[in-house]
């Protein structure tokens, strides 16, 4: 079953946030995982307005993200998103009917 990860970041310091981001696609494609959405204008509908970025992954299963977490030279790249924001990152399974 797929599953998502859903990165939410408030970035501090974006010339950093870049060194992050210029890396991490070529992890994400290892791990099989795809971006669906990856940052752009968030428009509020109901709620309080969002103002971080937002990132949404699709992967083939957690496994694939933890496995992706836990990889030496994510963790070396990742270094670089902690340093630049404060981010909450969530796993969500797909929805199936089966």
């Amino acid at each position: 079953m797929s599953a998502y990860l859903v990165l939410i970041a408030n970035i501090k310091d974006p010339e950093t946030y870049t060194k992050y981001t210029a890396q991490t696609p070529r992890l994400v494609n290892k791990y099989g995982g795809r971006f669906l959405v990856r940052g752009g204008d968030v428009e509020t509908i109901e709620g309080e307005p969002l103002n971080d970025r937002l990132v949404i992954l699709e992967f083939p299963s957690r496994k694939a993200i933890h496995d992706l977490f836990a990889d030496p030279e994510y963790q070396t790249v990742a270094k670089y998103r902690k340093a630049s924001s404060e981010a909450r990152i969530f796993t969500i399974d797909g929805y199936s009917d089966q």
